[in-house]
């Protein structure tokens, strides 16, 4: 895997991570919105098809 690939899912994972973070805190402050640990966990999820994609090329 080139170097500017690994930089693309580093910075992928970074920003998911933070993503998902967001939600499940949105989730958790505004608790009829839907259950934290589920939105972080479909955040979490998507990411991982993300990052399976790029590295699956």
């Amino acid at each position: 895997m080139s170097t500017l690939a690994q930089l693309t899912v580093l910075l992928l994972v970074l920003v998911g991570l933070l993503t998902a973070g967001g939600l499940s805190y949105l989730a958790y402050r505004h608790p009829p919105l839907a259950q934290p640990l589920a939105v972080g966990l479909t955040g979490l999820a998507v990411l991982g098809a993300v990052v399976a994609m790029i590295t699956a090329r």
